[in-house]
């Protein structure tokens, strides 16, 4: 159960209260720095623990289990701070919720067709969704790390739209395969 790939995902869950902690103060350019580094390597993890279970054949329930929730959970923090910091502000919250309310919505689908035994793969378009999302809150970060240079923040927004209109299209998808399993 604790094998390496494991670990890695558990170092993710671990990390999203110190990741928040510096990214808690909105003009702390230092905190925004440090917190961009410990974004990305929360996504170098994210990448080789399923490349390490995959490999050694290492892949586990836990880990099968484990890993979407940890990109949801680092996602939703990361979203939420900045809300909350207001650097995604005004209309750009739009796209953020809807980038919420859909992984909501679509692990609430994920359990309701667990119960019933159907699986739902992730398909390639969900996988670009989590990469430009993950973009766009490495951006928005890094913006906040860089006040000099606001075209990074820019560049964060306008991959969090791109995400969130990723993220509809992906939604539906899940909600069409989920709705021919409902009564």
């Amino acid at each position: 159960m604790l094998t390496l790939p494991n670990l890695l995902t558990l170092s993710r869950i671990v990390a999203v209260p110190l990741l928040v902690g510096l990214l808690w103060w909105p003009h702390w350019t230092p905190g925004y720095g440090i917190a961009f580094a410990l974004y990305c390597l929360m996504g170098i993890t994210d990448y080789f623990d399923g490349y390490l279970a995959r490999a050694h054949g290492a892949v586990s329930k836990l880990g099968i289990f484990l890993d979407p929730i940890a990109d949801k959970i680092m996602v939703a923090a990361v979203i939420l701070v900045l809300v909350g910091t207001h650097d995604i502000a005004g209309i750009d919250v739009v796209a953020a919720l809807i980038i919420l309310l859909r992984e909501i919505a679509v692990s609430g689908l994920r359990e309701f067709l667990a119960q019933l035994q159907v699986s739902v793969p992730v398909s390639r378009l969900a996988k670009w969704k989590t990469t430009l999302q993950l973009v766009a809150l490495g951006g928005l970060i890094l913006g906040g790390a860089l006040p000099g240079w606001p075209w990074v923040k820019d560049v964060g927004l306008a991959s969090l739209w791109l995400a969130a209109a990723l993220t509809l299209v992906t939604g539906w998808d899940y909600l069409r395969v989920g709705l021919k399993h409902m009564d």
